[in-house]
């Protein structure tokens, strides 16, 4: 079995046009005019752009913040909404935003992990003042905006300049309920732009927001705003998925009840435009257009708040315990998705960029954050294979999508039905796939570039929303290899290592940084002492993060995700990534789906392998013999389940992350908690039965 995951020829090397015509070259192009990269580094050698980032950890993020308020790498560009913006090494006028912004003091005061965060003690460029939505809304003109699609409706576009018109009214709208600076504002929507609106608004007046995707049941949404108590909850009408119609004033009306922090929940019409709140909501109950209130609200006054202001309120799973309500401060947000979306991605004003998410995972986040750069961000709600399987290409066709941001379990499904969207043509305008979610397998990888483009980059993309960012992703500068991710991020310093703290090269270790980055969470809701952020990320390698990946790093600065390391099979003491098994058994032509588990028996732990059987396709001995021939010859024998069970149906987190833990405590006989957190939680009631 390959360490790497592929072998030594590269599926697509940028060519050297491309890499001096990214924006990466030049930011370091600019480090190197200003001397601050040596001149031995070249500014189309990423490993070693990587290197002197984490080396030189200050003197990188100083300068891409810097790079981030004073203009496109130094372009000013009249579209600009402030003013203060010019060359990287000028001073922006006094009373700028870019001015505020550069007003710190250091850039970072504790190399420790974890730092000190308490008020007194600011990690990250203390002194340093700035609005979140005032630098995504940096642009006020007549470009597109944003563009939403959704099923069964029309397609809808708003410009810039529209946007900051719509945003001043929900600005007004909450400012009239008394919102202000920490009050939590939380999004019970589909992706669309009322939903982006509603963020900007509330984050322009420092608010905090949340959102979850309103195929969330009751009791999911409870779990998670029941902990923040909100101020206001936007909510929609319903949704639409597959074909069906789903409606949400039911649960819009319970949570009103359970939820006694509301003074009003705006009822967004997505299905039926100004749909009308129910009269048993009274007067803390109001339709979208009657929120808005005049159409001629001022702009906002944008007050300037500290780097660590709380932002966003992210949530993790929550299928093993209450969910954790991770905070994120606004100036690490907009630094880590300047890094990503400017640097790594390419992303500039003339992109188009697309992610397949709800609102309820941190891709949406990470997706806004491109307004940033001035892009067109598309929306789309429902489902990705509705009404026909290409529903989502013909989206890239149509809108000339350059950045299509998917999934592994989007990209086999599209294998397995046997599209070739190359070959219908219209894909001129697309330079980049990314997918994130879960480990990308090498046949994804070949079948992008067989059967999509294969003049394309494809950047595979990991990280979380404990980060609300990427660990690892694509850059302009680095070959693509079938089933590893391109690199690390730019100043961030990962390692793998073993379970003794030793770090690994071409080796499967834990996944850990060693050094802060902006995007660490400020801290947990209601965790005071911090003691459960300590205890998330800090007690198994202390002065570690610990993420949770089980990964290698290769000897060319690649990686290679296994899998979740909690998750981690150990049969006869040896590790083992589920992520090798998954990428070996759906690719047999008679597999649907499967889900992979560590049970413990006889005192041994010992693989289950369970799978879903293409219609038509019984689970028989044979079938059994040829799972356990292939997982043996292109693995090895540790890898060859114990057992092997048919199921109907692989249960998923809403975000369709695969659920081992909790199949595996299903097996014990334990109970699983927060099943709301599932796409499919009656798909568990299938493990309760089975016996070994």
């Amino acid at each position: 079995m390959e360490k790497t995951g592929t072998g030594n020829s590269p599926l697509w090397t940028p060519s050297p046009e491309r890499m001096r015509g990214s924006n990466m070259h030049a930011f370091f192009q600019g480090l190197r005019a200003r001397r601050l990269l040596p001149d031995g580094i070249s500014p189309t050698d990423f490993p070693a752009l990587h290197r002197w980032s984490v080396e030189n950890l200050e003197a990188f993020w100083e300068q891409a913040w810097r790079d981030m308020w004073l203009g496109d790498l130094g372009l000013a560009d009249p579209g600009l909404a402030d003013p203060g913006l010019g060359e990287p090494d000028t001073k922006p006028p006094a009373g700028s935003a870019a001015a505020a912004a550069l007003a710190y003091s250091a850039v970072l005061t504790d190399h420790s992990l974890p730092a000190d965060r308490s008020s007194e003690s600011r990690v990250w460029f203390p002194g340093a003042r700035l609005n979140f939505a005032q630098k995504l809304l940096r642009y006020n003109d007549d470009h597109t905006a944003l563009i939403a699609e959704a099923e069964g409706a029309p397609r809808r576009s708003i410009t810039y300049a529209e946007l900051h018109r719509l945003v001043a009214r929900v600005a007004a709208g909450l400012k009239r309920l008394g919102v202000g600076p920490g009050d939590r504002v939380a999004g019970f929507l589909p992706n669309t732009i009322e939903t982006v609106a509603a963020m900007l608004g509330a984050t322009c007046l420092g608010a905090v927001w949340s959102s979850t995707s309103p195929d969330f049941g009751f009791q999911g949404v409870m779990d998670r705003f029941g902990q923040i108590h909100p101020k206001v909850l936007f909510c929609a009408d319903g949704y639409r998925y597959n074909g069906k119609t789903h409606a949400s004033l039911e649960k819009a009306g319970r949570l009103l009840e359970a939820l006694p922090s509301l003074e009003r929940l705006v009822l967004v019409g997505f299905l039926e435009p100004d749909c009308p709140p129910p009269a048993a909501w009274g007067s803390r109950g109001a339709s979208w257009n009657e929120f808005l209130g005049a159409e001629d609200s001022p702009p906002p006054e944008y007050p300037a708040l500290g780097f660590d202001h709380p932002v966003y309120i992210m949530y993790s799973s929550g299928t093993t315990g209450a969910p954790k309500c991770i905070v994120h401060g606004a100036g690490g947000t907009l630094l880590k998705h300047h890094t990503e979306l400017k640097l790594h991605t390419g992303l500039g004003r003339d992109d188009v960029l697309f992610y397949f998410t709800t609102c309820g995972w941190m891709m949406w986040n990470w997706l806004v954050g491109g307004l940033a750069c001035g892009a067109t961000l598309v929306l789309y709600d429902g489902s990705p294979m509705h009404p026909e399987p290409e529903r989502l290409f013909r989206l890239a066709r149509e809108n000339r999508i350059s950045v299509f941001g998917t999934s592994p379990k989007f990209l086999g499904a599209c294998e397995k039905e046997g599209l070739a969207p190359g070959r219908t043509g219209g894909l001129e305008a697309l330079r980049s796939i990314l997918s994130t979610g879960s480990p990308l397998e090498p046949r994804q990888f070949q079948y992008v570039y067989r059967a999509i483009k294969p003049d394309l980059q494809l950047a595979s993309i990991s990280g979380g929303t404990d980060i609300i960012g990427c660990f690892m992703l694509g850059n302009p500068l680095s070959p693509v290899y079938a089933g590893e991710i391109q690199g690390a991020a730019l100043g961030v310093d990962i390692a793998a290592l073993d379970e003794e703290g030793r770090p690994l090269t071409d080796g499967q270790g834990e996944l850990v940084c060693r050094q802060p980055f902006p995007s660490m969470p400020v801290y947990f809701w209601n965790d005071g002492n911090m003691e459960k952020y300590r205890r998330a990320y800090f007690d198994h390698y202390p002065g570690r993060w610990r993420h949770g990946d089980f990964v290698t790093i290769t000897g060319r600065g690649t990686v290679v995700v296994h899998g979740r390391s909690d998750a981690t099979l150990n049969p006869g003491g040896v590790r083992i990534g589920t992520a090798e098994i998954y990428r070996i058994v759906e690719a047999l032509p008679f597999i649907q789906d499967s889900i992979v588990v560590g049970h413990r028996l006889h005192g041994e732990d010992e693989i289950v392998l369970f799978v879903v059987m293409r219609p038509g396709e019984p689970l028989n001995p044979a079938r059994e013999d040829e799972l356990r021939a292939a997982i043996r010859a292109l693995a090895t024998p540790r890898h060859v389940p114990r057992h092997i069970r048919a199921i109907d149906e692989v249960p998923v987190t809403i975000n369709g992350k695969k659920v081992e833990l909790a199949v595996s405590g299903m097996l014990s006989g334990k109970e699983v908690k927060n099943r709301e957190a599932l796409a499919n939680p009656a798909a568990l009631e299938q493990f309760r039965s089975i016996t070994f």
